[in-house]
């Protein structure tokens, strides 16, 4: 047994309270290691004279990556406090006690030790990760202002451009996207199924994209203004619509009057200590790329001389930032928070600004833009989930750049979904593209047929989807500033399939969400060389089984009641064909499956995946 692999953690990923009575519990093994691990459990008061331990709980093996498995179980407790320990066999036959100390013989002496437990002394609904129930049931679609839709020409930039008039927008550049125009299109987004939008920073900045804050407590006067957007929230609201705000807290604008004032007066300034600045006067060498200068005398986000970051262990820094994030929820009554370069802040104020945005407002969604593993964000006490780039990535790797294997994008993804607690996972943000990157089309060299099927891979998975505005028809589009191009409005430049396919696949996403939410993840077969990924999820006795053909040839599959699919074909009342790019989902209930099942496999779906290889190897011949 490889003891060295093995990992519990108390009050962590590993243990935490799922509800406020259901505490999950998992366990970390080396790979095809370990035979069988069983939980003990049991009240910390009663160990000696119950004797709780010979009571044991199998856990099951749940997810693996290619180095680890993971073993969960989900267990309660009459009085809200917790001993555990578990029980483990190795393939070689070894059987070990672990638990608060370590690795032990399994015997009575060790058993009987209250001290080897693991605890949880008490289960604190206080400490307990609450995710807002309605982020589960939403889908986001991503709104850069300035490109979306241009409502009111009477607020226009000097030197806007007329819309879609560039090809490709330089950094610079100005169309005149306001926030009438995004009301204006609101029926849009609700036919599309669209239930939360998520803005690019609106607030008064000088740049189009916004992220140089100069008065967080305007509206940009390009935009329009509050009364404006009140009504659009309102007008949201009555459509069943969420909205989400971005908050850039790690700096400014240089043109904000505190910066403003640094300049003019050094360390005489009322702001001084509002910055992290090195040496007076500010200053900074400027290099023939705006963006990045050299010798800057003060800190930045990057190397951009032109956003200050912000001193947020400065209590008039914090007071300042949470009055604003307290003000556009009180007075607007927005519903969610996106907080840009959210990892380069102090926690401190992160669980300060927890504090204040849901004591006004309790189901907020706080979302932080991370792009790499965020455990020490996701404890309860600072957001809710993270832009999930890391889970992302993994697909986009796999489907679309080709990097990385099939066996490395599973054990990716799992990894990913064992790094957090699953109310975490069930509102992670999962993003494909955004204002920040290439538009998938691009990175899919404009294969539609590949763009569709990623987007349908993702919607299938755990997490709350984010569509970035245009992908609905198609648009392309490079690297920032190129994925910022103007939104197509004009129908005959839309692609109107791409638009029903998405259509069709929110309004899938949105019927099945609990069972993709919440559901218990299976993977019932993958093939290397097939390029077969077939996976389901099981909640409650309903199964979601999804199977996605991202080989070369066609996949041949015994015919079942399928209700969303591409690229399919039936070829006899008996067996169906499944193209590349295509895929193919069915829901069906538990019981009936295993009640039909000839194998006599627990999970009958399993089986199905085998005699779909042995289908596939017949008629590829």
């Amino acid at each position: 047994m490889n003891t060295a692999a093995i990992h519990h953690q108390p009050e962590s990923e590993f243990a935490y309270l799922y509800t406020s009575d259901k505490m999950h519990i998992r366990l970390r093994t080396g790979r095809e290691d370990i035979k069988s691990v069983e939980l003990l459990n049991g009240d910390p008061y009663q160990l000696e004279h119950s004797e709780w331990f010979n009571l044991t709980i199998p856990m099951e093996k749940y997810l693996s990556t290619t180095t680890h498995d993971y073993w969960t179980v989900e267990t309660s407790a009459p009085f809200r406090r917790l001993s555990y320990a578990f029980k483990i066999e190795g393939m070689d036959g070894t059987m070990l006690f672990y638990g608060d100390h370590g690795f032990f013989p399994y015997q009575e002496t060790t058993l009987k030790t209250a001290s080897n437990y693991f605890k949880l002394p008490y289960f604190h609904e206080a400490d307990r990760f609450k995710a807002p129930q309605w982020v589960k049931e939403t889908i986001w679609y991503q709104i850069f202002p300035e490109r979306f839709a241009n409502g009111d020409p009477t607020n226009d930039p000097t030197g806007t451009l007329p819309w879609g008039s560039k090809a490709h927008p330089d950094r610079n550049d100005f169309f005149g996207g306001d926030l009438q125009g995004v009301l204006d299109h609101l029926d849009h987004l609700v036919d599309l199924g669209i239930n939360g939008i998520y803005f690019c920073p609106i607030f008064q900045a000088a740049s189009n994209h916004k992220y140089d804050t100069i008065d967080y407590f305007e509206i940009d006067s390009a935009f329009g203004d509050k009364v404006l957007f009140k009504k659009l929230v309102q007008e949201c609201h009555k459509r069943g619509i969420r909205v989400m705000l971005d908050a850039v807290f790690n700096h400014m604008g240089d043109f904000s009057p505190q910066w403003q004032d640094v300049i003019k007066n050094g360390e005489q300034s009322a702001y001084a200590n509002w910055f992290h600045i090195h040496k007076f006067p500010v200053t900074y060498t400027p290099t023939a790329n705006f963006e990045f200068s050299d010798n800057i005398t003060y800190d930045t986000f990057a190397f951009t001389p032109h956003m200050p970051k912000l001193n947020t262990a400065n209590k008039e820094v914090q007071d300042y930032l949470l009055e604003i994030a307290r003000y556009w929820i009180a007075e607007f009554d927005i519903d969610a928070w996106r907080l840009d370069v959210a990892n380069e802040v102090d926690h401190r104020f992160w669980r300060k600004f927890h504090d204040v945005c849901t004591e006004a407002k309790p189901d907020i969604y706080i979302l932080g833009e991370i792009w790499h593993s965020s455990q020490a964000w996701l404890q309860g006490d600072e957001f809710h989930g993270v832009m999930n780039y890391a889970f992302t990535d993994a697909i986009l790797s796999y489907f679309v750049y080709k990097t990385i294997s099939l066996s490395k994008l599973v054990s990716e993804l799992n990894h990913q979904l064992m790094l957090y607690r699953e109310q975490t996972n069930q509102i992670m943000f999962n993003v494909l593209d955004s204002h920040d990157t290439p538009r998938l089309l691009t990175i899919a060299q404009n294969d539609k047929e590949l763009m569709k099927q990623v987007l349908a891979f993702t919607y299938l998975q755990k997490g709350v989807p984010c569509l970035y505005y245009g992908d609905e028809y198609a648009m392309d589009g490079a690297g920032d500033p190129d994925c910022r191009k103007c939104m197509i409005w004009e129908s005959e430049q839309q692609d109107l399939d791409m638009y029903e396919f998405v259509k069709t696949l929110i309004a899938f996403r949105k019927k099945y969400q609990p069972l993709l939410s919440e559901g218990k993840l299976r993977w019932q077969e993958i093939n290397e060389q097939t390029g077969l990924i077939d996976f389901a999820y099981e909640h409650e006795g309903k199964m979601i089984r999804s199977i996605f053909n991202t080989g070369q040839t066609p996949i041949y599959l015994e015919k079942e009641t399928i209700l969303f699919s591409t690229n399919m074909h039936s070829l006899d009342k008996n067996i169906i064909e499944l193209a590349p790019y295509g895929f193919a989902v069915s829901v069906d209930n538990i019981e009936r499956i295993e009640k039909n099942d000839l194998s006599g496999n627990k999970h009958s779906l399993v089986a199905g995946s085998r005699r779909l290889s042995n289908l596939s190897t017949e008629f590829s011949r």
